[in-house]
């Protein structure tokens, strides 16, 4: 007779009724593209020379782009929409004190948008509402015949997020997620300093969005973000440390993300900020105060995201690169870490004695700065700066979506980033509500993620 014996953990499994159990990763589901339905990898419009814009949405950040798009050539700003009267009539005067003429106006109801996509004078519509009408305004003006840029984040479901796919496949309009930070001027000096090879193979990224937002809470219509804070769980709000994060590690675009894992703390500062504030006591608030997330791609790279709205901690989307051969970082402390060998006489004499232990010094920063710096933000870094938006950041995104447009060249972001960077809201959900088990990325390309070889911005 045959006698097994089993091993000690085994045993200590079936004494404490312990399971030995594989995480199971639940599947996303991804709708078959319809017969004839093309990609829109690296899709080019017909050029349009003066771009005629339309905005929906002049709250907090719609007057500010209005004001940004005044310093833009070629562009004529023809519709203003917001719920108010109030808010459509302060953006007219951002239009006449530039020199524009004013803009038709539509106001007094949610459905008040609707008349501004079926305009037949608008190339383009501008989103900056609240984030429940992003998709459906994005799908409609495609549907009429526009392009679309949309606010961050651009979706809040998956079924949003592939009928934006969809749309703009069928209709071939550009649908372009409005992530302004991927045009800050350390990330794209650091996008390009990755691309030239600078920190090796990139290995890992990581990126947070760390904001309290105590002093801006009461600032928005119908206190609309807080109730989606109060009703879901998860990175609601990924897309400014994912933005930067993908790009450096070319997703959809040689590589594309597999799963990812979320975990999140249980909900404290906003609830105590709620009942401070009205006397209310929310005991079912959704959103965690800090949400971390993992995500693994195929070519075996891990990407770290965070959220935390709430606590008292400096403002920080961290973006970090890690390399074979360097690393990077933004905050809460700018700087560089490469082996010396790796630079030359150009940026540091003697660099052969630098470690990459430490940041390089400040003067060997600036010069990586000076030599790395992204050609996109070369020819209008000073008037960035000058007009402003988040420290110029917000007038570079704007400038390339009209210079693109302009042009007919593909823009800097496709549908494909929007639904990336924005499915990180839906999906860290289903894992949290899962005990963080494992949720499957769809590939929104549907088998095109390898097509191209690296992220490329048009000339």
């Amino acid at each position: 007779m045959k006698i097994t014996f089993l091993k000690p953990i085994t045993i200590l499994f079936l004494l404490f009724g312990w399971t030995i159990a594989s995480a199971q990763m639940i599947k996303t589901k991804t709708p078959a593209r319809a017969k004839g339905q093309q990609d829109v990898l690296r899709m080019a419009a017909d050029p349009i020379p003066t771009v005629r814009v339309a905005f929906i949405g002049l709250g907090m950040r719609g007057p500010g782009a209005v004001e940004r798009m005044t310093h833009i050539p070629g562009v004529e700003i023809v519709a203003l929409c917001d719920m108010t009267q109030e808010n459509t009539a302060k953006s007219n005067e951002i239009l006449t004190k530039a020199g524009f003429p004013k803009a038709q106006e539509f106001y007094g109801d949610e459905n008040a948008w609707r008349k501004v996509t079926a305009l037949p004078n608008v190339d383009l519509v501008y989103v900056a509402t609240d984030w429940k009408h992003h998709a459906v305004i994005g799908v409609q003006a495609m549907k009429d015949g526009k392009h679309v840029a949309i606010e961050v984040p651009g979706a809040l479901t998956m079924k949003e997020i592939w009928e934006l796919i969809d749309t703009s496949e069928k209709t071939r309009k550009h649908c372009m997620q409005l992530e302004n930070c991927v045009y800050d001027f350390f990330e794209l000096t650091t996008l390009n300093m990755a691309q030239q090879g600078v920190f090796g193979e990139i290995l890992h990224a990581e990126g947070s969005y760390i904001h309290g937002l105590q002093p801006f809470w009461g600032e928005y219509w119908n206190n609309w973000r807080m109730d989606y804070n109060i009703k879901h769980r998860g990175d609601v709000y990924a897309t400014h440390g994912m933005g930067p994060a993908c790009q450096a590690l070319n997703i959809h675009r040689g590589d594309k993300m597999n799963f990812l894992v979320s975990m999140d703390t249980k909900a404290v500062g906003n609830p105590a900020y709620i009942k401070e504030k009205s006397g209310q006591e929310i005991k079912d608030f959704r959103n965690g105060d800090h949400t971390m997330t993992m995500i693994r791609t195929e070519n075996g790279k891990t990407i770290q995201i965070q959220h935390d709205v709430t606590s008292p901690r400096p403002y920080s989307r961290m973006y970090q690169l890690s390399g074979t051969k360097g690393f990077a970082n933004k905050y809460p402390l700018e700087g560089y870490a490469l082996d010396g060998k790796e630079l030359g006489d150009d940026v540091k004499p003697n660099h052969e004695k630098l470690s990459a232990h430490s940041f390089v010094p400040e003067e060997v920063k600036k010069a990586l700065m000076e030599k790395y710096k992204h050609p996109i933000a070369k020819g209008i870094e000073e008037q960035a700066k000058k007009v402003g938006g988040h420290g110029g950041m917000d007038f570079i995104m704007d400038y390339r979506l009209i210079h693109c447009l302009q042009k007919g060249l593909p823009l800097d972001m496709d549908v494909y980033d929007l639904a990336e960077w924005s499915c990180l809201g839906p999906l860290t959900e289903i894992s949290l509500d899962h005990n963080s088990a494992p949720v499957e990325i769809p590939d929104f390309t549907r088998g095109g993620w390898n097509k191209l070889k690296k992220l490329e911005f048009s000339e």
